[in-house]
């Protein structure tokens, strides 16, 4: 049945509330950077759908605004709802340049604890996740058996797992799988002391206690633990003050014999500006990647996305939408949405014809645009700075090197045009030829990529620059 015009135009009032207070909860200037034009924000019978055109707004949105999200749709609609968000390259088109950089803002004032921390470190209620529900595949099955082994405790020379690979391939739901898991024990034994926490937090509460003049309650608050969980621990690269710290952090854990779980989109060693110390810390214990899954994987990895949303694909459909995404599990979820969205409207199950038609572009672009965010976030972690820096308008040395290297690698690795990773990156298609040409240049000389750093000039050859990226790109 076709909704009534009086139907639709009240749901638009809804969500222009929703939004509205959703503005009012984190303020103007954020609320432009991250929704205003870059992002769809839709209103769902049993979600809020979120869909961003790149994995770094996705994981963005999802470590920030997301409780603020439900809370604001609460207000309207009088009951709590899961915020969804997905990828659509197609999207990208529409972020403006000023907005681009206002994130790469944002971002730059919160690794330097700029901006307070929103919350503390989530307790197992906040948790998305468990081992249980997570989809064993060749490509993860060394780092599940690890996780079960980290979250049983009773290997004492297993203390320390550092888990790495790109975006969405399920670093986050390991870690938050073993905290989960510990909760459970602490019904059963003693409480077990944990804490969960990102990067970006452990430097904000850090810089927030220095500040403060309370740094003896930050440290007794993560000293002391049993077991510490830090994601996206490369967020501490170039960080010098907050490093040192997170040393004595890791040394007082280590030697009492406790737990130290960590998530990186890059092996330790690719981690740029990280002190070497830390490094040789990390190396000492299991460091296991996380490859992207294979097919078999990602075909039960749909099946239970599809049956959570309650939709019903035929095997044909199945078949042609594992062949075809290749990306991270958030990708999937994305496709998901469409496809629940375009079943609604036809009242019933999606056939094969209808997948193709409605997802042609979407799935023609979404293995190259997923690519592409995994290359971004591997450059950024390397070079010490974040994938908002290379969307941005910044020409530092530093990130300008990151964004042609980023370029040059989308060239060699997925299909996308010089003008696709132009609009992608935020700049045009001779920004694009120029950045791989003037890599090529240095390949075909010999030369060194020269970059700067915290520490001072840093250089290395190009070929085995973009040899180690290669690396760890996959």
């Amino acid at each position: 049945m076709t909704p009534s015009v009086e139907s639709v135009c009240a749901e638009k009032d809804v969500m222009r509330n929703i939004l509205a207070s959703l503005q009012h909860r984190i303020g103007p200037q954020k609320y432009n950077a991250w929704f205003k034009h870059g992002a769809d924000v839709m209103l769902q019978e049993d979600r809020i759908q979120v869909t961003v055109p790149n994995p770094f707004t996705a994981n963005w949105i999802e470590q920030h605004y997301t409780s603020d999200l439900s809370a604001s749709a609460e207000e309207h609609v009088s009951k709590k709802l899961p915020v969804v968000v997905a990828i659509d390259p197609n999207l990208t088109g529409r972020c403006r340049k000023r907005d681009l950089d206002l994130q790469a803002q944002i971002v730059s004032r919160a690794a330097q604890g700029q901006d307070r921390p929103r919350e503390t470190a989530p307790t197992v209620n906040r948790l998305k996740h468990s081992l249980e529900d997570f989809i064993v595949g060749p490509s993860n099955r060394l780092a599940y058996s690890a996780a079960l082994t980290a979250a049983e405790g009773t290997n004492r020379q297993f203390t320390q797992l550092f888990v790495h690979g790109a975006c969405g391939v399920g670093k986050t739901h390991l870690l938050q799988g073993i905290c989960a898991a510990l909760t459970r024990q602490n019904h059963r034994n003693q409480p077990i002391r944990w804490r969960y926490v990102t990067g970006e937090q452990f430097t904000n509460e850090f810089v927030t206690s220095v500040r403060s003049k309370r740094s003896k309650e930050f440290r007794d608050r993560y000293r002391n633990l049993d077991l510490l969980a830090i994601d996206d621990v490369h967020f501490l690269a170039a960080k010098r003050a907050t490093q040192e710290e997170f040393l004595h952090t890791f040394n007082a854990i280590e030697s009492a014999g406790k737990r130290i779980l960590l998530a990186s989109d890059a092996h330790p060693r690719l981690v740029g500006d990280l002190n070497e110390q830390l490094v040789s810390r990390f190396l000492a214990g299991m460091v296991v990647k996380i490859d992207t899954p294979d097919r078999q994987t990602r075909l039960s990895i749909l099946r239970g996305k599809s049956d959570a949303m309650r939709l019903k694909l035929p095997p044909d459909v199945e078949d042609y939408l594992t062949k075809h995404i290749r990306g991270s599990v958030r990708e999937m979820e994305g496709t998901l949405v469409k496809l629940s969205a375009l079943a609604a409207l036809e009242g019933g199950t999606i056939t094969l014809d209808q997948a193709r038609d409605a997802l042609a572009d979407h799935l023609a672009r979404a293995d190259s645009a997923v690519t592409l965010g995994d290359i971004e976030s591997v450059v950024a972690t390397f070079f010490g700075v974040t994938p908002a820096d290379l969307h941005s308008s910044r020409r530092t040395r530093t990130v300008s090197t990151a964004r042609m290297i980023a370029m040059y690698l989308a060239r060699r690795h997925t299909r996308m045009s010089f003008p696709e990773i132009g609009r992608f990156m935020g700049k045009n298609h001779s920004s694009a030829v120029l950045a791989v040409q003037r890599l090529e240049i240095l390949l075909s000389r010999g030369e060194d990529v020269v970059w700067t750093s915290p520490a001072g000039a840093k250089s290395m050859p190009a070929e085995e620059l973009v040899e180690l990226l290669n690396e760890q790109i996959g």
